[in-house]
């Protein structure tokens, strides 16, 4: 690295904070939310829909449309500070009119607070919502796995494709509630599609051992480690 950084202590923010000790008798619901409620339902009153509080931990439901502007307020708002993005997933419930959540785990490192978004994202064929990679890094491979388990696009994303499963897998997203339990394929043919597998093109170029490996690479996988990308990543 090049570039000088400054080491971000928890609490920084806060003059004369006092040190962090565990809650004790905390109640289930019903607790004081965090100033950060407060100030995006006052910031952006039309995209909340509501606010929990569940175990001293605060929860604000937003609109899928303004995720990335009430974002990008979190981390760059000197009085919110929201630099660490701990956790990108979702939820589904059995109840199909449900929608989907998709959960964000935020930590403001310097006002040693934690927030927990969630968008809700009715069921329908396509489940897309922005992606938060241009403002967090770290939500790079956790948008992938989200998209791998549950099919949810994020839209902006550099390089969205599966991470856990096989860029070639049919059988659909495994942490759906549709999904079945032994998965939609025979075993005889799940068996057959993994040993159909080349496990050579899982790598970058620098990583082969095996030369004719890249051959065997589908197009779109060539075309991006003839342009520097590593797959491996």
């Amino acid at each position: 690295m090049t570039e000088k950084f400054d080491v971000v202590r928890a609490g920084s923010a806060v003059p004369d904070s006092a040190p962090p000790v565990s809650p004790r008798n905390v109640q289930h619901r019903g607790g004081e939310p965090n100033a950060t409620a407060r100030a995006i339902v006052e910031r952006f009153p039309g995209a909340v829909s509501r606010t929990e509080v569940v175990w001293g931990e605060t929860t604000i439901f937003i609109s899928p449309e303004s995720v990335l502007e009430v974002m990008q307020w979190l981390h760059d708002d000197p009085a919110q500070r929201y630099d660490f993005l701990s956790d990108v997933t979702a939820v589904e419930y059995r109840d199909l009119d449900q929608p989907i959540e998709v959960v964000w785990h935020l930590r403001s490192l310097p006002f040693r607070r934690f927030l927990r978004v969630k968008a809700q994202l009715p069921k329908r064929p396509a489940l897309e919502i922005a992606s938060v990679w241009s403002i967090w890094k770290s939500a790079d491979w956790m948008e992938r796995e989200c998209y791998d388990m549950f099919g949810i696009r994020f839209i902006g994303h550099p390089d969205l494709r599966r991470i856990l499963m096989w860029e070639q897998y049919k059988e659909g997203f495994p942490l759906r509630k549709d999904f079945p339990l032994r998965g939609r394929f025979s075993r005889s043919e799940q068996l057959r599609q993994a040993l159909a597998q080349n496990p050579e093109a899982k790598y970058s170029m620098e990583e082969l051992t095996i030369a004719d490996a890249f051959e065997d690479l589908p197009d779109d996988m060539r075309r991006r480690i003839n342009s520097g990308a590593r797959t491996g990543e």
